[in-house]
């Protein structure tokens, strides 16, 4: 117990006569022992790196992800200790958009069948970004993050106890300065012996750590490439799927004419296979119906039928129609005879026969 006390007096003493050799630094009446140049050097390309660690992963995560109020979601997980709920992107929420509307408006047709596609294309890039953020997260976040929550806190609170031994090597050299007794002289000479050495031996200890800071460059810099690898990895990969998704998507005929296009533009226009209106087009004579088309309006089966034209269907009765799409048809009793009833995924109509070539 009187052990505790003595040195809680003498820690007491110690706060007391550093905070007053602080105090008359900062006004000016008393010396202060400054740092080696090299020393300072140090200990300012190190606040430079923890300086710019800090901005460089900070835009790193709004890159990797932009939405600010997943970023706090994500470290109040982080905080808790708890996985972060798997949730999906931008990239895979549009994909899976896309393939709903392209089973709605029917896979056998043009328009859906692309939906499919493009929509499947979206998931996938989708998944490269996750891999993508995951990758980057392990190998560049983290190590900055350590160096920032690690190695850079070890270096201040170093760096503290560096300042603090430098007070008491002034207050130290105060004293001696004051001492006129020789008992008293003799006393401070030693205190200022041990002063300094301590003073000393924590300056090499900061220095060995501030030295660490190359290496904490060529270990940062690893990871920037890891980081360039992962990014063009990433590209690389988002392009090939797209690319594929080109070459798919070509292979369906061009049917769509572009409305927006100016007039005199010089990009390439698409033809369009046009036809008079259906009303206008009188159904085949009887003798030249094909056996296909009778077939059918002697049955009550259907038949897969390929559209010669484009057709916008005139009431709610009728199906809109897109050149060389295939639909199924079949015939109704007591309809017009030229007409046929027309069918696309869920979408049902009717159509005109001279818009239609039917298929073995």
């Amino acid at each position: 117990m009187e052990f505790n006390v003595r040195r809680l007096a003498a820690d007491a003493g110690t706060f007391l006569s550093r905070a007053v050799q602080f105090t008359e630094e900062k006004f000016g009446q008393a010396e202060k022992t400054e740092l080696d140049a090299h020393l300072e050097m140090l200990l300012s390309r190190a606040e430079s790196t923890k300086h710019w660690t800090e901005k460089i992963m900070k835009q790193t995560e709004v890159v990797l992800q932009p939405n600010p109020n997943v970023r706090v979601e994500e470290f109040l997980y982080e905080i808790l200790d708890k996985k972060v709920p798997t949730r999906a992107n931008n990239h895979e929420m549009l994909g899976q958009c896309m393939i709903d509307s392209g089973h709605e408006f029917g896979p056998g047709t043009a328009y859906g069948s692309a939906l499919i596609k493009c929509g499947e294309t979206e998931k996938l890039l989708g998944s490269a970004e996750k891999e993508f953020i995951h990758s980057s997260a392990i190998n560049f976040l983290t190590p900055f993050r350590n160096f920032i929550e690690g190695d850079f806190k070890t270096i201040l609170k170093e760096r503290k106890l560096l300042q603090n031994k430098r007070l008491d090597l002034d207050a130290a050299k105060n004293r001696m300065k004051k001492a006129r007794v020789a008992d008293a002289r003799s006393a401070a000479e030693t205190e200022l012996r041990i002063a300094q050495s301590e003073f000393d031996r924590q300056a090499e200890i900061t220095r060995l750590l501030l030295e660490g800071i190359s290496s904490t460059h060529a270990h940062h810099l690893r990871c920037l490439n890891d980081f360039v690898d992962a990014q063009a990895a990433y590209y690389a990969q988002c392009y090939q799927y797209t690319v594929n998704l080109q070459k798919q998507l070509g292979s369906f005929p061009s049917t769509f004419s572009n409305n927006n296009q100016p007039s005199g533009s010089s990009s390439a226009s698409v033809c369009v296979p046009t036809a008079p209106p259906a009303a206008s087009l009188p159904a085949p004579p009887p003798s030249q119906a094909s056996p296909a088309l009778n077939e059918l309006r002697s049955s009550s089966g259907t038949r897969k039928a390929r559209v010669l034209y484009d057709y916008d269907a005139a009431s709610s009765t009728e199906l809109s129609l897109l050149a060389d799409e295939v639909i199924t048809v079949s015939s109704v009793p007591g309809m017009d005879s030229d007409w046929l009833m027309g069918q696309r995924g869920n979408q049902k109509g009717k159509v005109p026969i001279t818009y239609l070539e039917l298929l073995n």
